[in-house]
């Protein structure tokens, strides 16, 4: 329980007590009125939470479907361009922004094959680099509508 609701529900306990002690003076029917705006702000402020909390579940499959799509193009595209494992892979990794340098280290490969590949890649993909190729991707993927199952 929030300190919103606890404060809430002690200014009512309070007032309902005095009123049932002393009558309603005016001071007490102030104090009621406070708790009556105290629980009424809990009241809200716990629906705009649920909303939130709604809108970003919403959000957050949004972007695995996205993100499900991107992958899905991807692999489609490798496919297309007929690049062997090691070549998908490389792009992979170059589409996720490492370098050369870096891909040979996680690869094992030697930076000059990692080179090597990413050439053969950009050759079979149309393009002549890295921005080349992320930008085929996503121009791809911004033509392709998400399918209705993954919209939802």
């Amino acid at each position: 329980m929030s300190i919103q609701a606890v404060a809430a529900v002690f200014f009512m306990a309070d007032a309902a007590t005095d009123f049932a002690a002393a009558g309603g003076s005016l001071h007490l029917c102030v104090e009621a009125l406070i708790a009556a705006g105290l629980a009424i702000g809990v009241v809200l402020n716990a629906r705009q939470l649920r909303d939130l909390l709604s809108s970003a579940r919403r959000a957050q499959a949004a972007v695995q479907a996205a993100s499900g799509a991107m992958a899905e193009l991807i692999a489609q595209r490798c496919s297309e361009w007929r690049l062997t494992p090691a070549e998908a892979d490389v792009a992979m990794l170059a589409i996720k922004g490492f370098g050369a340098d870096e891909i040979g280290r996680v690869r094992g490969a030697a930076p000059g094959t990692v080179r090597a590949q990413l050439t053969r890649v950009y050759a079979k993909a149309g393009v002549n680099s890295r921005a080349g190729l992320v930008s085929l991707l996503i121009d791809d993927l911004l033509a392709e509508p998400l399918s209705p199952a993954a919209a939802k």
